[in-house]
């Protein structure tokens, strides 16, 4: 930091009017020069979470803020995982995208670290325990509810991952009774007026998202095999992150061409909030697929985020991909949730457009120390 400011503290009656004049003291010196670093900022947000400062007046000084470098995405959400209040945290993901252009920071040399041990055994059962029960309860506790499901389908008739887009279908899903039903309601913007179901729906597609896939995997009858994986953190959370395995043929797939169906066994990871157990996120690749079924490969990714449906939050899918082979021809589907209500007979939903998840937000990242994180974390 090139500028420093210290402030006695006052008599507790004048203590809230004195932390609000010893922000804007900090602020005004932070902006007496034009370009500031990312450093400059994130010390001053820091000092700005330690004191207290109000969320509005730290938002504002923030809004005229100009930088010399780039601020990221990832920089934001560690300053909100500490503390930073939503004006703040809304204010420096504008300044984000004002500094987008800029040069990033120059690179700061980095002792490596180990990763916190794995947890004992006995830990690591106790966890999967407290997963399950989170997981098995998960469809009884949502609402009905409807939403839009966006899907960008990418092809490659080559092999190289050399991907095209191919169509972008966007479709009403209904969730009543814990029962799914999808209906297209455009296909590269053009309306479908013939209701057509999902099922009907040509190319690729998945279902299962809102529940299914999760119950599946930790329901007892499964018989599913866990295994620890590691640490991570997938924006401010950390996860624990374990292996599984599913043995029996539960999982379906359909070739719609020759109308062959198979169930296969499958495996992949799972990821699961630190301090409510949740999970937020599941990869699953299938196995023992037979060599004379028409497609060859499939993997799934699904990340869950908490969404408000009439002033409650629920843990709802957020953004899904799949992949999968038939010989050399891939197929990419990209698809997000949004728009989010409670169902009901008067209820109306916007077809607009549906932002593309943010990158950031499902980006993962180690989680480095020589003990496991602690739940301020």
């Amino acid at each position: 930091m090139q500028f420093e400011v210290r402030c006695s503290v006052p008599a507790r009656g004048a203590r809230r009017s004195f932390l609000a004049a010893c922000l804007v003291v900090l602020a005004s010196a932070a902006l007496a020069q034009s370009g500031r670093s990312v450093d400059d900022l994130v010390s001053f947000i820091k000092t700005a979470i330690a004191s207290h400062y109000p969320d509005k007046e730290v938002a504002a000084q923030v809004a005229h803020i100009r930088l010399s470098n780039r601020l990221d995405q990832a920089t934001v959400d560690e300053l909100q995982r500490l503390g930073a209040l939503p004006k703040t945290v809304e204010a420096l993901r504008q300044l984000a995208k004002e500094s987008a252009a800029l040069p990033v920071a120059p690179v700061k040399m980095q002792t490596t670290v180990a990763p916190p041990p794995a947890p004992s055994l006995e830990e690591q059962g106790r966890l999967i325990s407290e997963i399950r029960e989170h997981a098995l309860s998960y469809s009884q506790n949502l609402p009905n509810y409807i939403c839009l499901q966006q899907t960008k389908r990418h092809v490659d008739p080559t092999g190289t991952k050399s991907w095209q887009l191919a169509d972008r279908v966007l479709e009403r899903l209904t969730y009543y009774e814990q029962k799914e039903n999808y209906k297209v309601v455009t296909i590269n913007d053009k309306i479908v007026t013939n209701d057509m179901p999902h099922e009907k729906l040509p190319g690729a597609k998945s279902s299962g998202e809102f529940g299914s896939i999760l119950r599946q995997i930790f329901e007892p009858d499964t018989q599913t095999e866990f295994q620890w994986e590691k640490w991570t953190r997938i924006g401010s959370r950390v996860m624990y992150v374990f292996s599984y395995r599913v043995r029996q043929p539960r999982y379906g797939i359909l070739h719609e061409d020759s109308k062959r169906e198979i169930h296969v066994g499958y495996h992949g990871l799972i990821y699961a909030d630190r301090q409510t157990k949740d999970v937020m996120r599941i990869t699953l690749e299938c196995d023992d697929i037979p060599p004379d079924f028409p497609i060859h490969e499939v993997s799934l990714r699904l990340d869950y985020d908490f969404t408000d449906i009439s002033g409650q939050e629920f843990l709802l899918p957020y953004h899904s991909e799949l992949h999968s082979r038939e010989g050399k021809f891939l197929v990419w589907n990209e698809t997000d949730f949004r728009g989010y209500n409670k169902y009901g007979a008067d209820t109306k939903i916007s077809f607009g457009d549906i932002s593309d998840s943010a990158d950031d937000k499902l980006k993962e990242q180690p989680v480095s120390g020589d003990k496991p994180p602690t739940k301020k974390q």
